[in-house]
């Protein structure tokens, strides 16, 4: 094959793919297109270099196609550049002043149900000694694992052990008041919220989701997960405490799904300024991205954030020191989401309702 053809046959395609994601639509096919965003910035890197040092650009048609392969690259990065080190802290750092009881370190992790290598999590547990860990896909092996290793030293828990890969466990040094277990938009995918006691007295709000993705064959769209996102965002809007939303999102952070989560909610990601720290897939050394997530409100600062090692799931561990320090937080508080953006909101979690509505209706009338 020659390499000329070869380059536009790709640039057309890197074209294609950068579009298919800005189509208003929720179906699976689309919104897988929203993951693999960096490789296929690199990728068309690679093209337009390859491309300029192969070829004399001398005629209209190469000046075309680099002109639209440079135009989807800016447009590519222009998504991911917020996760560089180049750019500007989301949330800032603790200055000096902080008050050190505020500080706890803050951990997510997807076991990954299948997963029978327990031990290695424990160990990694035991190793970043998190104040709190939310884990997910955790079943009834997972659970009585998690106790033997490390129950001990976790007095306040909310466990809801599944088998359907949607279990969730919440363990926590810190007291947890009115914990309580959800299911927002589907009565087999829990969800965790509970107000936390630091140790400074202060009181914050937990929110530990983990919505289900678009799948070809059970979830052919992605308006659950959406709907699940906005239906956490209007709470943390009208949140009269700071908030933390952490889980498995099953969207990556550049998404249109979780720009508006982050602008409806008025949050921050800790992962911005910072760098990627991709989590998944933990299984391939090219193909990973952000699925794990940890959103703040304003009153927060970070003072450091990583990655776990390997533990034989397919997610990364994620996790954060945070501190609160709201007397800062007017330096670092998001716009407030404008009247479209939460008319937006609303409708996903109507569209989402109505699909489950009409769902039980046939349901029912099938029985």
């Amino acid at each position: 094959m020659k390499l000329k053809p070869f380059l536009q046959g790709f640039g057309i395609l890197a074209v294609v793919i950068t579009l298919i994601p800005l189509i208003a639509a929720d179906f699976w096919w689309i919104r897988m297109f929203d993951y693999p965003h960096i490789q296929l910035t690199l990728l068309t890197l690679t093209a337009i270099a390859a491309y300029f040092l192969k070829f004399e650009i001398k005629s209209w048609r190469d000046y075309a196609f680099m002109g639209v392969l440079l135009a989807c690259f800016i447009f590519q990065f222009a998504k991911i550049y917020p996760y560089t080190p180049f750019a500007p802290y989301d949330v800032g750092k603790p200055t000096e002043e902080v008050d050190r009881e505020t500080e706890f370190l803050l951990l997510t992790s997807n076991v990954l149900q299948k997963n029978k290598e327990t031990g290695l999590l424990i160990e990694e547990l035991k190793k970043i000694n998190p104040d709190v860990a939310v884990l997910t896909e955790t079943d009834t092996k997972w659970q009585k694992a998690l106790q033997e290793g490390i129950g001990s030293d976790y007095p306040y828990k909310v466990e809801v052990p599944l088998d359907n890969t949607y279990g969730m466990i919440l363990y926590s040094k810190l007291k947890l008041n009115k914990p309580e277990v959800k299911f927002i938009v589907d009565d087999s995918i829990p969800s965790i919220h509970s107000e936390i006691l630091l140790r400074s007295g202060d009181v914050v709000q937990l929110h530990a989701i983990h919505p289900t993705p678009p799948m070809p064959q059970h979830n052919p769209s992605s308006s659950d997960r959406d709907a699940e996102m906005m239906k956490i965002a209007l709470e943390s809007m009208d949140s009269d405490i700071p908030v933390i939303v952490i889980g498995d999102f099953n969207d990556v952070a550049w998404s249109n799904t979780t720009s508006m989560f982050q602008s409806v909610g008025e949050l921050l990601d800790v992962r911005k300024g910072r760098s990627f720290y991709n989590t998944f897939n933990a299984k391939s050394m090219i193909m990973r991205w952000s699925l794990d997530h940890i959103f703040v409100s304003e009153e927060f600062r970070v003072e450091s954030i990583n990655t776990g090692g390997d533990v034989k799931s397919d997610h990364f561990p994620f996790y954060a020191k945070l501190y609160l320090q709201p007397e800062l937080a007017k330096e670092q508080k998001p716009e407030p989401a404008d009247k479209e953006q939460i008319k937006k909101a609303k409708e996903q979690i109507q569209e989402e309702e109505q699909e489950n509505a009409e769902k039980g209706q046939n349901g029912s009338s099938n029985q």
